[in-house]
């Protein structure tokens, strides 16, 4: 199985830039995309054999997360469960018979720490919800 992760800061200037090419030449199974800057419906990506799920931040050009697989997952979850985390597209589960899958893209904390305090939270509040996944794989 390949599984590929990429912060592509910004997927539509990726598309410009060879990123179809390079998706085809790695041939994974599946692929997880961080810091898209975009909904869905901004760009078309024709991914044949692929199912895609996109987390997409309510404001527009900022965070977002994709996944691209070729293996049908059990279910999918977007978010980490916390209200107070939710709306910025940055986190997407698949479950899979044997596994979960996580793609995520952790908030910054800017510079001089600004926002360290969310930051510091939304670690927490991930760290519980991957705890939850794995008391739940068991």
């Amino acid at each position: 199985m390949k599984l590929i992760s990429w912060n592509v800061n910004g997927l539509r200037a990726c598309l410009n830039k060879g990123f179809m090419d390079y998706f085809q030449t790695v041939d994974a199974d599946v692929f997880c995309i961080q810091e898209t800057k975009m909904q869905p419906e901004q760009a078309e990506l024709i991914l044949p054999g692929y199912q895609q799920f996109w987390n997409s931040a309510l404001k527009k050009g900022y965070s977002g997360t994709a996944v691209f697989t070729r293996m049908e997952p059990v279910s999918v979850r977007y978010g980490i469960g916390a209200e107070e985390h939710e709306g910025e597209g940055r986190a997407i589960t698949l479950e899979f018979p044997d596994f979960y899958l996580v793609t995520v893209y952790t908030p910054n904390a800017q510079r001089e720490l600004a926002r360290i305090d969310y930051r510091m939270a939304w670690e927490d509040a991930f760290r519980a919800y991957v705890k939850g996944l794995d008391e739940k794989s068991r």
